[in-house]
Parts: C-alpha cells; sequence; structure tokens
C-alpha cells in the first residue's frame, strides 16, 4: 500500500475511532470514504481494524455505550461489508449477536480521547430529555468549550475554576486532566445531574473534596448545588473562583454573572468564558444586550484551532470572554 493510501486508512480508522467512543450519531461517520475504500481492497483487514477500534476498543469494552447505538452501528458497518465483499465477516457477525443478546439500559457510556492519550469517560442518559432535564447529556458547547481550554490551559493553570452548569461533566473533566488546574468546582441545581455528575468525576478517577485519598497532585473537586435564579451574593463568594465558565447562553445566565460582579467588593472578579451555539441570531443579541444592561462588558474570543471532539460540524459555535 502506498504511504498516501496507509496515511489515507489511518485518518479513516482515527475518525471511526473518536466518533464511535463519543456515541453521538451514526450520520457523523465517514461512509463514503468507508465505501471507497471497500471497493479498493480484495479483504476485510479495514473492517477488521474498525470493529477493533470501535465496538472491541478497551475504551468502550470497560464503559459500552449503550446498547442500541452499537446495535445499529455494527447493523450499517455489515451493510457495507456486505454490499463489497461476497464472503461474510464471522467477527463481525459474533459482535452483532452479542448486542442482540445484550440488556437494554437507559445509561450508556461516551467516551472522549485526549492529546495525552488518555480519555475523559461519562455516563449518560440515552435520552436527551429524561427526570425533566436536558442536563444528564453532553452538548456541543460544553466540547468546544473543552477544545477551547486544552488550547488554552494557562488559564486555567494552578487556578480556582468555577463552572456553571456542568452537566454530564465533559468540559471539567477534560480541564481537570489537561490543564492542572489548582481547584474545580462543578455545579448545577437538578439532583440527578448531581448525582450523575458526581459519579462521572469517580469514573474519571478523580476524588471529590471530602476523600482523604485524593492524590495530591490532582485538583481539589467539588460538585456544588447551584440554582442561578436563587444564588446569593453570598454563596458565590464563598467558591471564590479565579475562572468562571458556562457552556450556555440564556437570561438567567446573566442574572448570576451580575451577582457574581457583586463579588468584586470581598474580592477580584474573576475572568469569565461563556461558549455556545449560535442557533437563533435574535437569541443571541438579547443575551449581549442583557450583558450590557447588567454592566457586563463582553468581547468575541477567537475560534480555537483544534477539531479534538466529534459534534456537528455545521453548527455555529461562539465564546464570549467577559468584564465583570
Amino acid at each position: 500500500m502506498a504511504p498516501e493510501e496507509n496515511a489515507g486508512t489511518e485518518l479513516l480508522l482515527q475518525s471511526f475511532e473518536r466518533r464511535f467512543l463519543a456515541a453521538r450519531t451514526l450520520r457523523s461517520f465517514p461512509w463514503q470514504s468507508l465505501e471507497a475504500k471497500l471497493r479498493d481492497s480484495s479483504d476485510s483487514e479495514l473492517l477488521r481494524d474498525i470493529l477493533h477500534k470501535t465496538v472491541k476498543h478497551p475504551v468502550c469494552v470497560k464503559h459500552p455505550p449503550s446498547v442500541k447505538y452499537a446495535r445499529c452501528f455494527l447493523s450499517e458497518l455489515i451493510k457495507k461489508h456486505e454490499a463489497v465483499h461476497t464472503e461474510p465477516l464471522d467477527e463481525l457477525y459474533e459482535a452483532l449477536a452479542e448486542t442482540l443478546m445484550a440488556k437494554e439500559s437507559t445509561q450508556g457510556h461516551r467516551s472522549y480521547l485526549l492529546p495525552s492519550g488518555g480519555s475523559v469517560t461519562l455516563s449518560e442518559s440515552t435520552a436527551i430529555i429524561s427526570y425533566g432535564t436536558t442536563g444528564l447529556v453532553t452538548w456541543d458547547a460544553a466540547l468546544y468549550l473543552a477544545e477551547w481550554a486544552i488550547e488554552n490551559p494557562a488559564v486555567f493553570t494552578n487556578r480556582t475554576v468555577l463552572e456553571l452548569g456542568s452537566g454530564a461533566g465533559l468540559t471539567g473533566l477534560a480541564i481537570c486532566k489537561m490543564c492542572r488546574p489548582r481547584a474545580y468546582i462543578f455545579s448545577d441545581c437538578h439532583s440527578r445531574v448531581l448525582e450523575q455528575l458526581r459519579g462521572n468525576v469517580l469514573l474519571n478517577g478523580l476524588s471529590l473534596e471530602a476523600d482523604i485519598t485524593a492524590k495530591l497532585d490532582s485538583p481539589r473537586v467539588t460538585v456544588a448545588q447551584l440554582d442561578w435564579d436563587v444564588a446569593t451574593v453570598h454563596q458565590l463568594s464563598a467558591f471564590q473562583p479565579d475562572v468562571v465558565i458556562a457552556a450556555e447562553a440564556i437570561m438567567s445566565l446573566v442574572g448570576v454573572l451580575r451577582r457574581l460582579a457583586a463579588c468584586r467588593e470581598h474580592q477580584r472578579a474573576p475572568e469569565v468564558y461563556v461558549a455556545f451555539t449560535v442557533r437563533n441570531p435574535e437569541t443571541c443579541q438579547l443575551f449581549t444586550t442583557e450583558l450590557g444592561r447588567a454592566g457586563i462588558r463582553w468581547e468575541v474570543e477567537p475560534r480555537h484551532e483544534q477539531k479534538l471532539f466529534p459534534y456537528e460540524e455545521h453548527l455555529e459555535m461562539a465564546m464570549l470572554n467577559l468584564t465583570l
């Protein structure tokens, strides 16, 4: 195989690996590139490699995605194989048979590979909305914010970070593993989200603050219940953050940021970064207008270069740097 073909095959395998472990959507896979490669190849070695980069991946074996997702993926992979090769590939059918016998669950795992060679693994709800909240799954803005943080580690190194609306915990766990903060405060308001969040912190080898066995070189990690609508200046002051981040641009966030600004009488104002998906320009305009009314200045951060995590390519993402 020519060097350029080798490189193309390796990129294809990496793409399947990242997308499968993250358990997003089957539409995101480079199926057309796979079909072209299969037509050019007379053996099934590529499909075996894909199988071991996905369903048989060590991370996936330890922390499997939802059964339905794995089943649909394998069915699609078999369909591509059968369209090109006449001989069946037993390993594919055996893997599918295992998923057909496996029990469905309301929880599954998503794993995101990091530049360090490690990964962040999350236990998440298999439904977008469950227990009356959308906070049990990872949203695209959280992935974008995590990528930005990994590209800008100095913002977080040896500092106390408060995350507003941590959800499943992807952004904070990536920062804890890649940016060496002194302390990290995950926060959310929904009891089920907080329960899942604590589990994800422990799943990734981090200790919660009360744990006396916590590693000395790890950040002090706290999971705090914080309702943006009722959080007081006194409550927010107790966190003493150097950096505040959020992956959502909604009106109630402006209120809590206004109260954080009031903490300046007692301590230095934190740096604030807010990432969000630009789905509706009018909503974004309303958010920035409210920031102005609250006396909070803002500027747009340049788009970062790294595309580490799989999320919808067509989405427009934005990041604001706020001055309280």
